[in-house]
């Protein structure tokens, strides 16, 4: 996705910058709000549009004033014009990989690179709670009063949904996924709201649901994020909003599929898969939704016939070869369908484009096997007339098991600390051990094996 870059044109008042001069006055905002807000509680003065209004202001001002003067990209000269100058500076301080100096005021962290502003995070609040959605709600209650009152709060809930996607801009940029997906998600909220709405604002809440993506894919593994990120797609489908690339659809795939301890995944799969499937008729050439179709194909014996994949793949291949991904899902498809050499080719071919890649190395190894298994029922299957027969057709199955030890072995090489490699190898050679140099490897494997088992 690319980053929704907030841009807003400042007038910054020319001022000689003081030390720690970053100015936020609580308690006069603290006053205002109890003032404002037992206005809204008088018999009389509760059932103006303008008490409604003023609540709404306070409780904006409040929430903005700390991150007032702060813009994405804007110039930290600017910055300290209307700030001042930090408390403290602190070079090398590192944020989602990225290497900012961290600056430090009052009541806010800046974050900037070659004096530019990328990020920051406010560590004081003037009041708890979250004050925009207070605003809001004041702001509804005003329209609610007087309709009249429709272009000042029009206005009023633009501004609170500028302010919800400064603030995700930022949480973005430090990779606070979790709460960049809540303000995004608020901003289309509030826009939702607004006279002048339109498709388009959909892509706030498409957002959110990306982000919320992430969340749930950062360690945490976290539940509740790919659920909201469902909630979240679901809103911008039914308000007509796909983006340009109908990527929104495999986003819901891995939306789906990451709620991994619920009783109902299996049915979140075929969910995801009748997604996948609208997804591709209305976006073909999407890789991804192919991708996305292909692990939900093969992810159990209830999600339909792989088979049906193989022309969307082969169609996708011959749009981009060097889709590596797409050949290791044409390898897992084949696999499936016990189509073992057209698996061989399907991840030769991406050892091809990626020669270190172990995963597929191995797996190269480990369909020979599977080749030679089925090779082998086959074999016990026939009525042999004679022992030599027998022989030569054994002989067979020992030469598509060899084939798979050079892969094996090289997938060892590029990752030794992969026990499965090892004890593939372990086995496969004592099978082998009559095969010309085979005991000394299993020899070699075994020992392996052993010392690897032991320190498990």
């Amino acid at each position: 996705m690319k980053r929704l870059i907030f841009a807003v044109m400042a007038i910054m008042v020319m001022a000689t910058p003081v030390v720690n001069a970053q100015k936020v006055n609580k308690q006069m905002l603290l006053d205002k709000i109890a003032s404002t807000e037992a206005a809204s509680k008088d018999a009389k003065k509760g059932k103006k549009a303008a008490t409604w209004i003023s609540l709404g202001d306070a409780y904006f001002k409040a929430a903005e004033a700390p991150t007032k003067e702060l813009f994405r990209e804007a110039k930290y000269a600017d910055i300290e014009v209307t700030m001042g100058l930090p408390e403290a500076k602190n070079d090398g301080v590192v944020l989602n990989g990225v290497t900012y100096s961290e600056l430090v005021y009052p009541w806010v962290k800046i974050y900037i690179v070659n004096d530019i502003v990328v990020t920051w995070e406010q560590t004081q609040f003037v009041k708890e709670g979250d004050l925009v959605m207070e605003a809001f709600n004041a702001y509804m209650k005003a329209y609610e009063l007087d309709s009249k009152q429709a272009a000042k709060v029009e206005l009023a809930l633009s501004r609170l949904a500028n302010f919800y996607l400064k603030t995700g801009d930022a949480f973005q940029d430090s990779a606070k996924w979790g709460a960049a997906a809540e303000n995004f998600y608020k901003a289309y909220f509030i826009k939702s709201h607004c006279a002048n709405r339109s498709v388009d604002d959909a892509k706030y809440v498409y957002y959110a649901g990306y982000l919320w993506v992430l969340d749930g894919n950062a360690g945490s593994k976290s539940q509740a994020s790919y659920k909201k990120a469902v909630e979240a797609f679901d809103k911008a489908l039914a308000a007509g909003y796909a983006d340009e690339k109908g990527d929104i659809y495999q986003f819901m795939y891995h939306a789906y599929n990451g709620q991994t301890d619920s009783a109902v995944r299996e049915a979140n799969l075929q969910r995801a898969k009748q997604l996948l499937m609208e997804g591709l008729a209305k976006f073909p050439s999407n890789d991804n939704i192919i991708a996305a179709l292909i692990d939900v194909y093969t992810a159990g014996d209830n999600m339909g016939d792989p088979s049906e994949l193989i022309d969307m793949i082969d169609a996708a291949l011959k749009r981009d070869p060097n889709n590596r991904d797409m050949w290791f899902g044409r390898g897992k498809v084949f696999y499936n369908l016990r189509n073992y050499d057209e698996s061989i080719v399907s991840f030769k071919k991406v050892i091809e484009l990626e020669p270190t890649n172990a995963q597929a190395t191995f797996f190269i190894g480990y369909f020979y096997i599977g080749k030679g298994d089925a090779l082998s029922e086959e074999i016990n299957k026939r009525d042999y007339k004679s022992s030599a027969e027998w022989k030569a057709d054994s002989q067979k199955v020992t030469e598509v098991y060899k084939e798979g030890v050079p892969y094996l072995e090289k997938a060892f090489e590029l990752n030794p600390k992969d026990f499965s490699t090892v004890e593939t190898l372990k086995i496969l050679t004592f099978r082998l051990r009559e095969e010309d140099g085979m005991m000394d490897k299993y020899t070699k494997y075994n020992k392996l094996y052993e010392e690897m088992k032991a320190q498990q």
